[in-house]
């Protein structure tokens, strides 16, 4: 391998602006902020937002006037 040609792998916390978790890994970068990680994504915990769903249907039902099936 060439001398002094490779980036410097340096230990670097990521903290994930959503929940404040941080985790620790090894990367080029000085500081990483990722938006949701796996400890607070919908996908990994099982929790879905479907109040904000809800919303948009009643919304878009009103403003054509579409009468909800029984």
């Amino acid at each position: 391998m060439k001398k002094n040609i490779h980036p410097i792998m340096e230990d670097v916390t990521i903290v994930c602006t959503t929940c404040h978790k941080k985790f620790k890994t090894q990367s080029t970068e000085k500081e990483i902020r990722i938006d949701t990680c796996s400890n607070c994504h919908s996908f990994y915990t099982n929790k879905l937002n479907l109040d904000k769903a809800k919303g948009r249907v009643e919304k878009f039902r009103t403003k054509y006037n579409i009468k909800k099936k029984k």
